[in-house]
């Protein structure tokens, strides 16, 4: 009993750290700009597809990018002028010369990181390089969504009392897998955002007073549940979120929307062509399934294909990019590939199958549960 305590334990805190509003959330969230979109970015075309099938770039960077975990939230009540006054410094210069470089990033930089996205989508707009500007707005969509997930703006992103440890992902996953189908919300008009660096702030701020009710509706749907991986658990704290959670969906597309639409207007509205949005889509050599069984427990069967010969390289990480095994270095013939992976000594939690070559990569994730 005490091991499987402590097994979901380590699962929920792992899949906590690594998960935003989820892959399926995240989709929706960015796909939804089609709402949104006035008649000036009808050109944009099929950026809404492209924007949702990139919309977890930022999250599978993490297992080889040290610096990207911070970007994806900010314990923002941390900080001593926020606690007093509701503000803090908002550049990043100036809340490191008073707080310090290490305070801030171990608290987190996800308005900074917004804003640096915005910065980049405005300059691939100014320069024509549109495959780029689709890449940058699919980070800026992944940042936005993030920054309307009230446990991404707090240091109680997983509770405030140990019965309520694990409420970041099932309330961020669990929950939205669940009843994704049911959050359904309409467009409105957008416009230009005048200072874009504030406009993240204020939805930041905002959205900082959803954490008390995502909590209380926690402690109450444990109160109908004490299990919290029951369906009962979940569909009780659906009915207690479901309103503030279907607005921060229907506002993170539409900030997202306005976001994009400001970075198009500051660049001098350049033309997009449809055949340069329709193009964007890397080429890639190799193509990797997801490992079957997935949750696994044992052992986890890995099919990929590649479209030459070529040197691959296949490793699984953790969370943390520390390298767990290496399953394939060195030269592979052209084809279709099966490779058996037997498990041992792994704790509960998220890991990444990651396939490399001198071209491309391709990353999939993967749930223990011995």
């Amino acid at each position: 009993m005490r091991k499987n305590i402590i097994t979901t334990f380590t699962l929920i805190v792992t899949a906590a750290f690594c998960i935003g509003w989820g892959a399926a959330g995240h989709r929706k969230i960015s796909y939804n700009i089609i709402l949104f979109m006035n008649s000036e970015m009808s050109q944009l075309g099929g950026w809404p597809t492209l924007l949702a099938d990139h919309a977890s770039d930022a999250d599978d960077r993490k297992h080889d990018d040290p610096s990207e975990s911070p970007k994806h939230y900010i314990d923002i009540d941390n900080y001593n002028e926020f606690v007093a006054t509701g503000r803090i410094p908002q550049t990043k210069d100036s809340v490191s010369a008073i707080h310090g470089y290490s305070f801030v990033r171990n608290n987190g930089i996800l308005p900074w990181a917004t804003k640096a996205s915005f910065d980049s989508l405005k300059a691939c707009f100014l320069r024509y390089d549109w495959s780029n500007a689709m890449l940058f707005a699919s980070d800026l969509g992944h940042y936005v969504a993030d920054g309307y997930m009230p446990l991404h703006i707090t240091k109680d992103y997983d509770g405030r009392t140990g019965n309520q440890s694990g409420i970041h992902s099932r309330y961020e996953s669990a929950m939205i897998e669940d009843n994704l189908n049911e959050i359904v919300y309409t467009g409105a008009s957008i416009s230009l955002i005048p200072d874009v660096n504030q406009y993240i702030f204020n939805y930041l701020y905002a959205n900082y007073n959803y954490v008390d009710s995502v909590l209380a509706a926690d402690d109450y749907a444990q109160n109908i549940s004490s299990n919290t991986s029951s369906s009962e658990y979940r569909r009780a704290l659906w009915q207690q979120t479901k309103e503030l959670t279907t607005k921060l969906f229907r506002n993170a597309s539409h900030s997202l929307t306005e976001l994009i639409y400001t970075a198009w207007v500051q660049a001098g509205r350049p033309l997009i062509s449809e055949t340069s949005v329709a193009s964007v889509k890397p080429v890639q050599n190799v193509s990797i399934e997801q490992n079957v069984p997935n949750p696994f427990c044992e052992k986890t069967r890995i099919k990929y294909t590649l479209t030459s010969d070529t040197d691959i390289l296949i490793q699984i990480e953790d969370c943390t990019g520390r390298s767990v095994e290496t399953l394939v270095n060195g030269h592979a013939e052209k084809g279709q590939h099966v490779l058996e992976w037997q498990s041992s000594d792994l704790t509960a939690g998220i890991y990444f199958l990651i396939l490399k070559t001198a071209e491309s990569s391709q990353v999939k994730k993967m749930l223990f549960v011995p």
